[in-house]
């Protein structure tokens, strides 16, 4: 198991728009083992990439027992809205209620780069519109009312995790992932 460390609000890494995978080999396959292991430990729904410091476009997903991953999403949203409680495993502790579409298309790939597609509604179509805007640099806070978005950040600001470190990323200089530093 390869449980890392996750990657807390106000690690620029969060808010940076990640890079598309273009090789799919040994290291993107270690990457999704990685999310799924940190992921599941959480426990969380999903998990993205950047919040373990690589800026790749990749995500896994576990909901409603189906465990997940998708390479380089591409999101196609239906127009009726869901409206319920999120959180975020880099805002631990905090939830907000955010809106989201209620169905969501996601094409992309596995981590060997055959083309999948995922489709859901409810908490699996939140989640993956979570995950593709962690790719995005966006955080679900982004997404609130004014109102709320003030809330989150107060509860932010009171954090016990609040203003802690960001954890050091090792990597081997012949990787070829984008890991934040």
């Amino acid at each position: 198991m390869s449980v890392m460390p996750i990657h807390l609000f106000g690690d620029p890494v969060l808010r940076m728009k990640a890079q598309p995978v273009t090789v799919f080999d040994k290291e993107l396959r270690t990457l999704v083992k990685d999310l799924t292991d940190t992921m599941l430990d959480a426990p969380g729904a999903g998990l993205a990439a950047p919040q373990l410091g690589v800026s790749l476009r990749v995500f896994t997903y576990h909901v409603d027992g189906e465990l997940g991953h998708l390479v380089n999403p591409d999101l196609t949203l239906t127009d009726e809205e869901q409206d319920g409680p999120e959180g975020c495993l880099s805002l631990p502790g905090l939830r907000f209620d955010c809106k989201r579409a209620y169905g969501v298309v996601a094409k992309g790939f596995n981590m060997y780069g055959d083309p999948v597609t995922v489709q859901g509604t409810q908490l699996l179509a939140r989640c993956i519109q979570h995950e593709t805007d962690h790719l995005d640099g966006i955080i679900f806070i982004d997404r609130l009312d004014p109102e709320q978005r003030k809330a989150a950040m107060k509860a932010i600001r009171e954090a016990e995790w609040a203003g802690e470190p960001a954890p050091q990323v090792r990597i081997s200089p012949h990787s070829t992932f984008g890991r934040a530093r």
